[in-house]
């Protein structure tokens, strides 16, 4: 893992160069432009706000603020992850390059789209104003809980993204898995209205992302400190999956340009 993060410390400045290419060129052609980025996650929040407080009502106070809060976290894992499969499988030329590294490449997915959930913390916090909601210092958590994410979402994606280039059929699972995923996660409802304490259990513990989730609700819109064994757990487990991760892409790594 050392080896790993120390040469992609070394190529860093292809890292920026391509996080800053994939910013760029995502909405190339469109009229609006970068303003994609922050139209995006306004219009998901319209959608299922909407729905969910005319079609099928929550007595939640302020239900589009808690739901924005939850879903521009989860905007971020899910498009880091869905893209994330197939990153390396679908580089063939720049995988085909004498030693590129190629963890620079999952490493551009999710830094990308870290860059595109920061930008849109100010449309939360504008939210936030309109309904009255302000963050109160409970907010000096927030950085370790998107540092969590991070570690998380990476060793994910590596492992995604490694496996894939043999497996071309795990990408179509994911998008499939990642529907299910936002489903069992507290972006649309509050863990508290799940009625069956095993399953209300099995939300809270077993779903890493509903811990982050639940996490960031904490903060923005209970104004309180998240729980802080299941994040402790979490980050432990998190750093594991990424060593693990580290590992496992290393060892496939040379196999990468014959697969693909």
């Amino acid at each position: 893992m050392i080896r790993h993060f120390r040469e992609l410390y070394q190529y860093r400045g292809l890292l920026i160069s391509l996080v800053q290419r994939e910013l760029k060129a995502r909405y190339r052609g469109s009229v609006l432009g970068f303003l994609w980025t922050f139209l995006n996650p306004t219009l998901h929040m319209l959608v299922y706000a909407l729905l969910f407080t005319v079609v099928m009502r929550q007595n939640i106070p302020n239900y589009p603020f808690f739901m924005f809060v939850g879903l521009l976290p989860w905007i971020w894992f899910s498009s880091s992850v869905g893209a994330g499969a197939s990153t390396i499988s679908d580089r063939r030329d720049l995988m085909t390059k004498v030693r590129f590294p190629a963890q620079v490449l999952p490493t551009t997915v999710v830094a990308t789209n870290l860059i595109n959930y920061v930008l849109s913390l100010p449309l939360l916090l504008a939210l936030g104003a309109f309904y009255g909601v302000w963050p109160s210092w409970h907010i000096v958590v927030f950085p370790l809980v998107v540092a969590i994410q991070l570690v998380f979402t990476m060793g994910l994606v590596y492992i995604i993204s490694a496996i894939n280039v043999t497996f071309r059929d795990l990408q179509h699972i994911v998008q499939n898995l990642l529907t299910l995923w936002f489903f069992a996660s507290p972006v649309l409802y509050q863990v508290s209205t799940v009625a069956d304490p095993k399953m209300r259990d099995l939300v809270t513990l077993a779903n890493p992302v509903a811990i982050l989730i639940t996490s960031y609700q904490a903060i923005f819109y209970d104004h309180r400190l998240p729980n802080g064994m299941p994040l402790v757990a979490l980050a432990v487990a998190s750093v594991a999956l990424l060593w693990s991760a580290s590992w496992l892409f290393e060892s496939r790594r040379e196999e990468f340009a014959e697969s693909i």
